[in-house]
């Protein structure tokens, strides 16, 4: 029989032994040995108290943290690789559903796919897939999750060439909100796998993904790295770059950027410190055409440093890894841009000149080739017209300079955002309310909404970018 404690305030408090006698995992609650670290996400700006965290070791340990959390009235969080900007994996007073331990990665070599536990980074998945010259498209970091951002979309240096993540998924485990588990693919549940590709952490708990993977480079080995210009120069680099990217061979995806040098090799050290406008590009196709395919970067503007090498996917996947641990302060703002329009260049050039700390920086990130090639519909993902997935983060370690670092951002996107398509990635959203959110999933929030009310009908799993379940007339 469940019972309840009270605590010396004299408020119920959900019997957490229960919980942990029945997960092969374990409960941490306040007060235990690790509780702050537990608790502690990517983003140090975020200070969130739950009530317990269930660091679940398999999915069954996932279905009884659920039905736990249903059965006592609980806040529910689920925490992937915990890079969530806005800190969803965690909320004060809630149950903490953690996936940090489930973390194992199974390669098909046959088939061309990886299975990937929830609580797995794009490091793991890439230490398994490169040694077999494979990726499948992930982000920009590999210390991100491989469930928040898959569940988000999956923007990175491999989409122009073979899609967005979440077009490169064939199935997922998933713990729905009535404590049930389920696979979700095209042909079981397709209306629930349709949603989970960019709906976010609406419709369940993902305990494990199946991905096609692709030949990349040559045996996995790329040419990239970045390409760095002085910061007088940004209007005419984005003026080219804008033109050219479109041009390229999808083998060649570019991301561009304001930042500080950073104060560090393999810089040279007469740069460190100084703002620039920077592309880190990315070549998987065969390297007797590389040459010929980097001609017209190699050649333009007259760039500070060329950094352009061969090297292993993942070294370029991790290569900022070091420079943004977790732990740093960071405010976020996002939109979609389907242009860089003269405007929008002229913002990126004023704000970038007043850049306020040396981890504070801009990026705009391509969406077009393969990941433009699906309809707007054919994925929760709604903004597939070709553009950029467009972010203006604010960062530093110091706590202290918290609010120059937020207003400086919320600054620069007031700006920016007449000139964007209307939303955002929603990878890169703070909480910014139901009106941001609705914008960002298009005509495709409707449809959103209404497998929302067949799969959580009563809105268990909300501490998110979240789509509330229609109303039942709908």
């Amino acid at each position: 029989m469940s019972t309840t404690t009270a605590t010396v305030a004299g408020t119920a408090t959900p019997p957490y032994a229960e919980l942990a006698a029945a997960l092969h995992g374990e409960v941490i609650t306040a007060g235990d040995a690790g509780y702050d670290e537990a608790r502690a996400v990517y983003n140090a700006m975020i200070d969130k108290k739950p009530a317990a965290i269930a660091r679940c070791r398999d999915a069954a340990d996932v279905i009884s943290a659920v039905r736990f959390g249903r059965e006592h009235n609980l806040e529910l969080t689920i925490r992937g690789g915990g890079h969530n900007a806005a800190g969803h994996a965690v909320f004060d007073g809630a149950l903490v559903i953690d996936m940090s331990l489930l973390h194992s990665t199974t390669v098909d070599l046959v088939n061309h796919t990886v299975r990937v536990d929830a609580g797995c980074t794009w490091s793991d998945v890439d230490h398994a897939t490169v040694a077999f010259g494979m990726a499948t498209p992930s982000g920009f970091l590999a210390s991100t999750g491989v469930a928040g951002l898959t569940l988000g979309g999956g923007i990175g240096y491999l989409s122009r060439r073979f899609g967005l993540t979440v077009d490169n998924l064939l199935s997922a485990d998933v713990v729905l909100a009535n404590g049930t588990f389920v696979t979700a693919s095209e042909s079981s549940h397709p209306d629930l796998f349709w949603a989970l590709r960019g709906g976010g952490g609406n419709f369940g708990v993902v305990t494990s993904f199946t991905f096609r993977c692709h030949d990349i480079g040559e045996h996995g080995t790329i040419i990239g790295g970045p390409v760095l210009y002085d910061f007088a120069d940004t209007a005419e680099v984005m003026r080219w770059y804008r033109a050219l990217l479109p041009s390229l061979p999808e083998e060649l995806s570019g991301w561009i950027g304001l930042i500080t040098i950073p104060p560090a090799p393999p810089f040279p050290e007469e740069l460190w410190g100084r703002k620039s406008c920077a592309i880190v590009w990315c070549y998987t196709g065969a390297h007797e055409r590389a040459e010929e395919t980097l001609a017209p970067i190699r050649e333009f503007g007259s760039p500070l440093v060329v950094g352009l090498q061969e090297m292993p996917f993942n070294v370029l996947q991790s290569a900022f890894d070091a420079l943004y641990p977790a732990g740093l302060q960071w405010y976020w703002r996002a939109d979609v841009f389907t242009e860089i329009s003269d405007a929008a260049i002229e913002v990126h050039c004023r704000y970038g000149a007043q850049l306020p700390t040396g981890h504070s920086t801009m990026h705009l990130y391509p969406i077009d080739g393969a990941a433009s090639r699906v309809p707007s519909n054919g994925t929760a993902f709604a903004y597939r017209d070709g553009g950029w997935a467009g972010v203006i983060v604010g960062v530093d370690p110091d706590p202290a300079n918290a609010a120059a670092i937020s207003q400086w951002a919320r600054d620069y996107w007031e700006e920016l955002h007449p000139t964007s398509a209307g939303g955002a990635y929603v990878n890169f959203m703070m909480d910014e309310g139901p009106d941001r959110i609705r914008a960002s999933y298009r005509g495709n929030y409707d449809r959103l909404s209404r497998i929302k009310r067949r799969y959580d009908p009563e809105n268990i799993f909300h501490i998110n970018q979240n789509i509330p379940p229609a109303p039942a007339h709908t």
